[in-house]
């Protein structure tokens, strides 16, 4: 990524989130909460994703493009790795929420148990369900983000690119922390109602996805922002809304 877009990216970041409630407090919860050890685990993971992209379209490239002219060849499959792995870079912020799906129930455990453990009672989230719904929501988001690419020749494909990621990662990351609480109908409701605290942080999450390194623990980050994010919401608010709705094991005992 060019070095001016870079700074742009970490001028933004510094901008927006010194003037919002959960900097300071995000911050202080990767210590207090010792995330410091999934933080690693995520960054590594992260890692792993795009550099098995780069591997598995070069090998393809070098297997099934036969080009007579060796030198060309080769040239070839250097490109296709080059290219993977800068569209990875792009990519990453909707690999996001799929990567952070493995380790969000236990961020918002460690970070409510810290600091809200009057939190209300948890939703009992089921492993494979919420990683398939990370799923179907990685593809679409990667299928919009394909469809931002011609906008780069316009020469206004990042900021289309940061709006679009903006939107859908704050959107997806309130939802799952909400949820976690709230069961998802709430969530959906209540992220309407605080559209535009969520899409500020789903903006500083995004742009976090194009700076070196602080890329890495964005997952992590994203997560334990929007418990605080959730958190800092009225609580009178969130209790109408945590009594409208009957928990799954009530409709049960009904039937």
């Amino acid at each position: 990524m060019p070095i001016g877009m870079t700074l742009l990216a970490a001028k933004v970041v510094l901008f927006v989130t010194m003037s919002m409630y959960p900097f300071a407090k995000t911050f202080s919860s990767f210590k207090k909460a010792n995330l410091y050890g999934l933080m690693l685990l995520c960054a590594a993971l992260a890692v792993a994703v795009v550099a098995g992209a780069v591997v598995g379209i070069t090998w393809m490239t070098a297997h099934f493009v036969n080009i007579e002219r060796g030198w060309l060849d080769t040239l070839v499959n250097w490109a296709a790795g080059i290219l993977t792995g800068v569209g990875g870079w792009f990519m990453l912020p909707v690999l996001t929420v799929l990567i952070a799906g493995l380790f969000q129930e236990n961020v918002i455990r460690r970070v409510d148990n810290l600091f809200y453990p009057d939190a209300a009672p948890h939703a009992n989230l089921r492993f494979w369900p919420e990683l398939w719904q990370d799923i179907k929501f990685t593809a679409w988001a990667l299928l919009l983000n394909l469809f931002v690419l011609p906008f780069y020749f316009l020469a206004v494909g990042f900021p289309v690119s940061v709006v679009l990621n903006g939107y859908l990662l704050g959107r997806e990351f309130f939802e799952a922390v909400a949820g976690y609480h709230l069961w998802k109908e709430n969530a959906k409701k209540l992220g309407k109602q605080y559209r535009g605290s969520i899409y500020a942080g789903g903006l500083v999450i995004t742009l976090m996805t194009l700076l070196p390194l602080l890329n890495l623990v964005v997952p992590v980050f994203a997560v334990v922002w929007m418990v605080h994010v959730y958190h800092h919401i009225p609580k009178v608010f969130l209790q109408s809304l945590n009594t409208q709705t009957p928990r799954p094991h009530e409709n049960n005992k009904k039937l």
